[in-house]
């Protein structure tokens, strides 16, 4: 019996950690970079130690290594979900499985998202199968303006997910924040304000927060997860709609210049594009917001994305408020009717290689890990995907599929339905549905 029990608990270990990761090149590949650039045929990616040596035209395959013919299909790097609530929520009518928000809770800034990741929820497995190895995933306010920290993951099968915790604080703006700072915009300005202020406190003297009791207005917690945004340490996510509310934000960088903000959503930003691209902050927009859902969208166009990149703003493609935690596979769709977009006379769409890069290099980029993934340049991740076509094509699906330079499987919940209803028989299992 003492033998099985350690069996069983190696077996347990050796599921808890990553596979290790395999060289290997890819070659004949209709290859993409993900870099803006368009793909280019006859191309080969190296990995090594879970690492991207090179990737081109003219590649040269080291000796010995495993190499693998793409046959001329489409080769890119992994896709970046640029906003998310993937692993964090199971079942939005259960509430026992979704730890996204905390409305009960006295803290916001200070909550940390990445030990609620589970790395087995249904959704991961699910978008891994569509070329989706990255995500940043963010918590959702409640009794504040601020949601906490979130944190920025990998899709692999393992129980290894956070590749980096406490990667940025998110919060609100515009009609939600004013809601969560009670019930104005003015309400959150002086919120956001005192915040930072306290902030500022807290890292002046530190010891100074033991007194000050319940009547506080920014727990100790909150205000040392604040220190690193107002040190530019940590990017602030910024969730805002209306023009008038980037503008705002525009004019706060000003007053706190070492502040780190990307705009999430932010549906009327084509109207301020230049103002944008001028603080040089990045975007991670709603791809295809084209109705004026409410009063902070009012100048909704599937062009904003277009035309935010023909004025040089820095513009991935995010999923809020869009099934975040389960859908973020549509980014494909999304980019490339960007790119359709440029054959409707007066819209603003974006190139291929454009398109393809605000689904992987430029996320990345906004969220400062622009070096570590979202592209095949030397000294990314080896996260690399092979298409039977083009991957911003609807009907196209991801055949191999590697993280971090280890192949990964690609059967899930919804595969596994599909083979156990596709013909049904008697047997052990339960009865198909009958209707």
């Amino acid at each position: 019996m003492r033998g099985l029990k350690l069996i069983a608990a190696l077996m347990a270990t050796a599921a808890a950690l990553p596979a290790a990761a395999q060289d290997v090149a890819i070659t004949n590949a209709k290859l993409v970079i993900g870099d803006g650039s368009e793909p280019v045929d006859g191309g080969t990616v190296v990995i090594r130690g879970g690492r991207v040596v090179a990737a081109g035209a003219g590649v040269a395959v080291p000796g010995g290594m495993r190499s693998v013919d793409a046959g001329g299909r489409w080769v890119s790097p992994g896709i970046v979900a640029g906003f998310t609530r993937m692993g964090v929520v199971e079942v939005d009518g259960v509430r026992d499985t979704d730890d996204s928000a905390a409305a009960g809770s006295v803290f916001n800034a200070g909550l940390d998202l990445a030990p609620a990741v589970n790395p087995r929820s249904t959704p991961i497995a699910v978008n891994r199968a569509e070329g989706i190895t990255r995500a940043v995933v963010a918590p959702d306010p409640r009794g504040s303006i601020f949601a906490g920290q979130g944190a920025v993951i990998d899709l692999g099968a393992d129980m290894d997910a956070v590749v980096r915790p406490r990667a940025f604080q998110f919060m609100e703006w515009g009609e939600t924040g004013a809601d969560r700072a009670g019930g104005s915009r003015a309400a959150a300005m002086a919120m956001l304000r005192n915040a930072f202020h306290e902030a500022q406190a807290y890292r002046r003297n530190p010891s100074s927060y033991e007194d000050r009791g319940k009547d506080a207005l920014l727990t100790r917690t909150d205000a040392a997860a604040l220190v690193p945004v107002i040190e530019g340490r940590m990017p602030l996510l910024v969730h805002v709609e209306r023009a008038s509310d980037i503008l705002t934000l525009i004019e706060l960088k000003r007053e706190f210049p070492t502040l780190r903000p990307v705009l999430v959503g932010a549906t009327e930003g084509w109207t301020v594009a230049r103002e944008v691209a001028a603080a040089k902050i990045p975007v991670i927009a709603s791809a295809l917001a084209d109705l004026p859902a409410s009063f902070e969208k009012l100048a909704a166009t599937q062009s904003n994305i277009g035309r935010l990149k023909a004025a040089g703003v820095t513009v991935g493609i995010g999923s809020i408020n869009d099934d975040e935690a389960r859908q973020a596979r549509l980014v494909k769709q999304y980019a490339g009717n960007l790119v359709a977009l440029t054959k409707v006379p007066g819209a603003s769409g974006l190139s291929w290689g454009q398109a393809f890069a605000t689904i992987s290099s430029l996320p990345a980029e906004a969220i400062g890990m622009g070096d570590e993934i979202g592209s095949l340049r030397a000294g990314r991740r080896g996260d690399v995907v092979i298409w039977d076509g083009d991957p911003l094509e609807v009907g196209t699906a991801a055949t191999t599929v590697f993280v971090d330079g280890v192949e990964q499987p690609l059967s899930n919940r919804q595969t596994r339905l599909r083979d156990r209803y596709l013909d049904p028989k008697e047997g052990t299992l339960p009865k198909a549905y009958q209707y």
